[in-house]
Parts: structure tokens; sequence; C-alpha cells
């Protein structure tokens, strides 16, 4: 498995790049972030690599740091999201404005970015607020407090229905996970609770 490739730029595409070390062309896919931070063709180059392996080929994926890689793979690992879309992720948007979007639930922000729509916009809500608020600590990024009382009852509350579930249902679930717990709960406490009580 390659995680690091340092050679000579050969081609540079909005598409993809070849990497050329030690006689082998390597075709690399990249975000545009990473494809606006290299140098011209001809010039020395350092990835950090995903190598990606299918049935029918395997494929590799580089970025210009290690915390784009590693927030490429947090987003791979979302129900639905594959690296063509990982890689659209980051093309559309900066990683620290995703990051924050996420932390304070930002779902118009998310559902705006071309691509991902509402529906991903709930998914990225419910399964990445954990996995990011570490990825923040990495880069140092102040991550802002979550919605609580009335407004996280009602960010949670449309989260729930666009997965699925009926409103009367939600709502039972939400007071059920309020009635419970002490104090206001974060948005992302009564999601995940909420789903733990409609047996989702």
């Amino acid at each position: 498995m390659i995680g690091l490739l340092t050679g000579t730029l050969a081609v540079k595409a909005p598409t993809h790049l070849v990497v050329e070390t030690g006689g082998v062309g390597y075709q690399v896919q990249v975000p545009l972030s990473t494809l606006y931070a290299l140098p011209e063709t001809g010039q020395q180059v350092r990835l950090h690599i995903h190598t990606h392996l299918r049935d029918d080929a395997l494929q590799l994926y580089g970025f210009a740091t290690p915390e784009e890689k590693h927030l490429f793979l947090i987003l791979i690992g979302v129900s639905g999201i594959g690296p063509k879309q990982g890689l659209n992720l980051l093309s559309r948007v900066d990683a620290r404005e995703f990051i924050r979007a996420i932390a304070r639930g930002d779902r118009a922000f998310l559902a705006r970015i071309p691509g991902v729509g509402k529906k991903t916009a709930d998914r990225l809500l419910v399964e990445l607020p954990e996995k990011i608020a570490a990825l923040a600590r990495e880069w140092k990024e102040e991550a802002p407090a979550p919605p609580g009382g009335d407004q996280a009852r009602e960010d949670a509350l449309r989260v729930l229905v666009n997965l699925g579930y009926k409103r009367s249902q939600a709502e039972e679930a939400i007071k059920q996970v309020a009635a419970e717990g002490a104090g206001a709960p974060s948005l992302e406490t009564l999601i995940r609770s909420a789903l733990k009580a409609l047996g989702g």
C-alpha cells in the first residue's frame, strides 16, 4: 500500500496528476485544494496518498497535507460517500470551514455544497461530530459550541424527519431523551439517543 509519494510532477490536469519516480509514472487523483497548492510540471512534489483497492482497479488519491488526507478518510467512512464524492467535497469547500460547519450543526451550509444535498447533510451531522471534533483538536481549530436547548431539539427533529421517521415518532423520541437527560443535551446527543429510542 502506498502512503507517501515523492517524485517529479509529469502531468498536472484538473482530473488527475502523474507523478514520476523511479522510472514509473503514478496516476493520482487529487482535490482542487491540493491541485492549486502544487508547483508547475517538472518540479518535485510530495503527496500523502490513500490507496483505494477496488475489484477492478487500484486508485491513488493524493493530498498536500496529512490533515487533508485524514479528513478525506473521515468523509469516505460516512455511509453513501465514496472516494469520488469525498474528493468533490474537499474541492468545493475549505476544509476548516467544513469542520466548523459540522461542529456548529450548520445543515444549511452543508446542503449548499454541490453534490451534497439535504439527506447527505443530515448523514454528515449524525455520523461526523465526534470524529470532526478530534480532527479539529489536531488542527488546533477551535470548534464552536453546538446549538443547545430548543434550537437543538428543532434541529434534531428536522434531521430525524429527513432520515425517514414520522414527525410524531421523532417528537416523542426527542421528548423522551430530553426528559431522561440532565440539562440541555447537545444536538449530537439528541440525535444519537433519539435514534436508539426509535430503534434506528
